[in-house]
């Protein structure tokens, strides 16, 4: 019976010792990061936009983060292009509808490395009313301890690219006006809470 119990004792401990890493919960230093978008004008040139207010959070109990959960919420009405009248375009019903829609939000279904430092984000993307899949590119461009905050800062690189048809944005201007296709991009820290 000795023996019973002890093999008993001994195999309860090898479990809790094997028991996976608690979860840990990274947010973005907003002040070192930037969610942004290009679309194509006229079929020639490049206008870029940002949103300047986020939060975004990253779980994960693996150093690699590659069993991670990204979460992101964007302001619409804190979109940014340079061009206060465009903004406010952007903001209204032609486009954004932030009245009616004032947030722009991201949570992911699964993050796979796909080589080294590279990631395959898929998630479920939703603004305008819509929630769609994505699948967005990741770099992990390293990690280190902040001198300042002496806390461990994670910095990503992220790229896409969505439809503006597949969420209803911006329908009656076409694609001589603006390209379909829009680049997300996001270079981003987040720092361990």
């Amino acid at each position: 019976m000795k023996k019973l119990l002890l093999a008993a004792a001994v195999l309860s401990t090898a479990l809790f010792a094997f028991k996976s890493a608690a979860p840990t919960t990274w947010s973005a230093d907003t002040s070192h990061s930037k969610l942004g978008f290009v679309v194509t004008h006229l079929m020639i040139t490049d206008v870029e936009g940002s949103f300047k207010n986020f939060q975004s959070t990253i779980t994960s109990s693996k150093p690699d983060f590659s069993d991670a959960v990204v979460e992101l919420t964007a302001d619409v009405n804190s979109v940014n292009t340079d061009n206060d009248k465009r903004d406010e375009h952007l903001k209204g019903a032609d486009f954004f509808d932030a009245a009616k829609y004032p947030k722009l939000t991201f949570k992911s279904t699964s993050v796979k490395k796909v080589s080294g430092n590279k990631y395959k984000v898929s998630g479920n993307l939703n603004f305008h009313g819509v929630t769609k899949p994505v699948v967005l590119d990741a770099t992990l461009r390293g990690v280190t301890t902040n001198p300042m905050s002496k806390k461990p800062t994670a910095g990503f690189k992220v790229s896409g690219t969505i439809k503006r048809a597949d969420f209803g944005f911006g329908t009656k201007y076409g694609n001589a006006m603006l390209s379909d296709e829009v680049t997300l991009n996001a270079n981003t820290e987040f720092v361990q809470n």
